[in-house]
């Protein structure tokens, strides 16, 4: 099987890579990591070939040529992030939409006898207030900012171009992925692992939301098994409804500081300092907090249950095991 990344060089890419490049039983031949802006680095101990690039998905024979490759399975990961896409109306929706739509138009462009499996990374951003208390799997989709509605729109074209056999699309609406590795971005939703990551580094951080803000959870570590599953799942058991709500924790902010002073101490909580923002609480307000993810559930996808399992799963998985 050969595979593509586009984002290759962003956290969720990397990672992805590096499973494959660590399961012994990968299926994989060939892999290809391509990025807008930096060339992704290939994983460490690949038992297959991997390409690396910088590319713009923006420009059609850029698309055109990623494709003629015919990989077996494309995962969609490219994408400029919730909070720069609400400041740059421009910018999100080149990259967002018309980079998505190109990408879609490259595999029509390629013939009936191509039909690669397309896994496209939506949010739960494509929801917006008010909502019921738990989101169940029929509640309409309604986002409240520019990068929720270029997500859906993204999606009505997943569901389309599958429904006329052009590809086999799986759409994943994804939680909120904490705790992310490495530095901030200017995803509005980074706070939430900002206020971890940070002091379990030893550094003061800024709060900028409500400690009573609910949200929606998910490690990187599921994530990316949500991305593997996805790639092999049965997709007749979908229908023409391709997008799935994600599986993940229900937690307030309170709640995330908590489960950090259980694990880490006073002192470590004690660098969250608490400075309200206008915008970002603003953003961070529209989008939903709780979901059944029935569909996904029976599907075979999983997540935390708990915040502790979460910040773990960041000491396990970036310090080590061993707090600082």
């Amino acid at each position: 099987m050969d595979a593509l990344i586009l984002g290759g060089g962003g956290m969720l890419g990397r990672k992805l890579a590096e499973s494959y490049a660590a399961d012994q039983e990968a299926t994989l031949s060939r892999l290809s990591l391509v990025d807008a802006f930096i060339e992704p680095a290939p994983p460490v101990g690949a038992g297959f070939a991997v390409d690396c690039s910088v590319a713009d998905i923006t420009d059609p024979a850029v698309t055109q040529r990623l494709v003629a490759e015919r990989p077996d399975v494309i995962f969609h990961l490219a994408a400029i992030v919730s909070g720069e896409a609400e400041l740059d109306f421009e910018k999100g929706y080149s990259i967002n939409l018309d980079g998505t739509r190109l990408l879609f138009e490259a595999i029509r462009g390629e013939g009936d006898d191509y039909c690669p499996r397309v896994v496209f990374t939506s949010s739960i951003a494509a929801f917006g207030a008010p909502f019921p208390e738990i989101i169940d799997d029929e509640f309409i989709l309604q986002p409240l900012t520019s990068y929720g509605a270029q997500k859906v729109m993204g999606e009505m074209m997943l569901n389309d171009y599958s429904r006329r056999g052009l590809f086999d699309g799986v759409g994943l609406r994804l939680p909120s992925i904490c705790v992310r590795p490495g530095a901030a971005n200017k995803a509005a939703s980074g706070l939430f692992s900002n206020i971890i990551r940070e002091p379990l580094s030893g550094r003061d951080v800024v709060l900028p939301a409500e400690r009573s803000t609910r949200h929606w959870f998910a490690s990187p570590r599921s994530a990316i098994r949500f991305l593997r599953h996805a790639a092999t799942i049965d997709t007749q058991r979908l229908g023409a409804r391709r997008c799935l709500n994600m599986p993940g924790l229900s937690a307030t902010i309170a709640e995330e500081i908590e489960a950090l002073r259980r694990i880490a101490g006073d002192d470590v909580v004690q660098r969250i300092h608490d400075e309200p923002d206008e915008l970002i609480m603003r953003i961070v307000a529209g989008w939903p907090s709780n979901f059944t993810a029935t569909r996904a559930r029976e599907l075979g996808f999983s997540a935390e249950t708990s915040f502790e399992e979460i910040i773990n799963v960041f000491i396990e998985d970036e310090l080590g095991g061993q707090l600082p």
